[in-house]
């Protein structure tokens, strides 16, 4: 087991790549991507995992990177908004309107890409339970729920 001490190097693989950085036992994941990778689409929002927008996928599972610190990451797969390239569910939210000012969509997006991968053929108590754990305070829920409903081709309402 690897001890952190005052300021330690570590590698984290992002968006399938190693990279080296130096943190603090105290540092949080949400603050290592932005300030040292400057990777930005995580979002600081209440910083006490409530609000969703600093959703990334660790091991393919959503993740309030407000709540994690940096060396729990140690050995795991993060994956950012920068890491997803042309998912149809980014196509989806774009089709469906599915933002207004955008700065919980990098979060909705983490979340529901992981909603298609671990749950691919869902329903619509389930879409709804994994929702929950984001908050759009512009009211999007409905064109976000119509969003992963496309990607899914559930066909329910």
């Amino acid at each position: 087991m690897l001890q952190v001490l005052e300021k330690s190097i570590i590698t984290l693989n992002v968006n399938n790549e190693d990279i080296e950085v130096v943190v603090k036992p105290s540092d949080i994941l949400l603050n290592t991507l932005r300030l040292q990778l400057g990777l930005t689409g995580a979002k600081p929002g209440c910083e006490n995992g409530d609000c969703g927008s600093c959703t990334v996928l660790v091991d393919g599972w959503p993740i309030k990177s407000c709540l994690m610190l940096t060396v729990e990451a140690i050995g795991k797969k993060i994956t950012t908004i920068e890491g997803l390239k042309n998912t149809p569910i980014q196509q989806a939210f774009v089709d469906n309107f599915s933002f207004q000012c955008g700065y919980c969509t990098s979060g909705f997006l983490m979340v529901c890409y992981a909603l298609t991968n671990i749950h691919p053929d869902t329903n619509d108590y389930v879409i709804a339970e994994w929702l929950q754990s984001n908050i759009c305070r512009c009211t999007g829920y409905e064109e976000i729920n119509n969003a992963i409903k496309s990607v899914l081709n559930t066909g329910k309402s």
